[in-house]
């Protein structure tokens, strides 16, 4: 099981589903009101996905998405990041993918994209 993360900032109704709809097979996702936790699937090259939205990830301006499936659109979340912030022109965060479950998260570096390019910040 493969699974990719990102964090959107100010996530607008219907875009997440807008930018799944031109990179997965099929897509049932009702993301037209972000308020709650969100549940959909989708299918990728034959394989079954789930994609959950988490509003109010780190502070109340970022919802978090998770794709988790045997294979996904992207090879990591950085990819996945930047395909999202193209279609989705808001700021984008993610894990540089060498934390595991468990780890302190306190002072780990995160890549930050948006309008000033892609950077490593701590997300405060």
């Amino acid at each position: 099981m493969q699974d990719l993360e990102i964090y959107i900032r100010d996530l607008e109704p219907g875009a997440v589903s807008g930018w799944l709809e031109n990179h997965l097979d099929e897509l049932e996702l009702d993301d037209g009101e972000a308020t709650r936790v969100i549940k959909g699937v989708g299918r990728y090259e034959g394989e079954r996905l789930r994609i959950s939205l988490y509003p109010g990830a780190f502070g109340k301006r970022f919802t978090s998405l998770v794709i988790e499936g045997p294979r996904v659109p992207w090879n990591s979340d950085l990819d996945c990041a930047r395909s999202a912030w193209r279609a989705m022109d808001t700021e984008i965060r993610c894990s540089p993918g060498d934390w595991t479950e468990g780890e302190p998260v306190e002072d780990e570096k995160w890549w930050r994209l948006d309008h000033r390019g892609e950077q490593q910040v701590v997300w405060n």
